[in-house]
């Protein structure tokens, strides 16, 4: 079997997050590291987002296809459970994670420090306020939710928390969002615990911004 090749950049949270499915299941994969909107990504996704893939004569757009490609491709251990309740249960954090916590966290929080669009360069702070109280609110539903068992989706660690935790780490590297993270009990002895897993470990993408999927 030819082996799946991820096309996009380990600072982007969403090829991270295909990335850490890949080490989860111990496949031998290569990462194409490419800028955003590059001719490669174009050639498959529509709008030219990260990540890609390419698996032979499969190719694939959008993390949460490409996660379920490969979870079905290859052998176990699974990451989507076969269980019903605790497979909608992680359908239903990856599509809160992707749709809300995503816009939150790193799309108007972080992006008020990378891309301030203020006239001296520096982070935006009405911006930053104004979407603290949302941080602030969103964080509190995350520790709420791993409180009893750890994870996120009944008792095991599964596709739906490799999709959140890269996002904790943006979340985590700017000062506001680092203390609110501290601050939440449970979520951060769940952050704690999960970034010493080997597949968040051997992903950790070099110092600087993210990019944007």
């Amino acid at each position: 079997m030819s082996i799946p090749e991820i096309i996009g950049s380990i600072q982007s949270t969403y090829t991270r997050v295909v990335c850490m499915v890949c080490q989860e299941k111990g496949i031998d994969y290569r990462l194409t590291e490419i800028p955003l909107r590059a001719p490669e990504l174009l050639a498959i996704h529509p709008l030219g987002r990260m990540p890609v893939l390419r698996h032979g004569d499969v190719e694939l757009f959008e993390s949460k296809a490409i996660a379920t490609y490969l979870d079905r491709v290859f052998p176990e251990p699974y990451v989507f459970p076969s269980d019903p309740r605790e497979a909608a249960l992680t359908e239903q954090w990856v599509s809160l994670a992707n749709t809300v916590l995503d816009r939150t966290f790193i799309r108007t929080y972080l992006m008020a420090y990378i891309a301030p669009g203020t006239a001296d360069g520096k982070p935006n702070r009405s911006a930053i306020e104004a979407v603290l109280p949302e941080v602030r609110m969103q964080v509190g539903i995350l520790d709420r939710a791993v409180a009893p068992t750890g994870y996120l989706a009944g008792g095991q660690f599964t596709f739906a928390d490799i999709n959140l935790m890269p996002m904790l780490h943006r979340l985590g590297q700017a000062p506001e969002g680092g203390a609110v993270l501290a601050e939440s009990k449970h979520l951060s002895a769940y952050y704690k615990r999960h970034a010493a897993r080997p597949s968040f470990v051997r992903t950790d993408p070099p110092a600087g911004p993210p990019r944007r999927a």
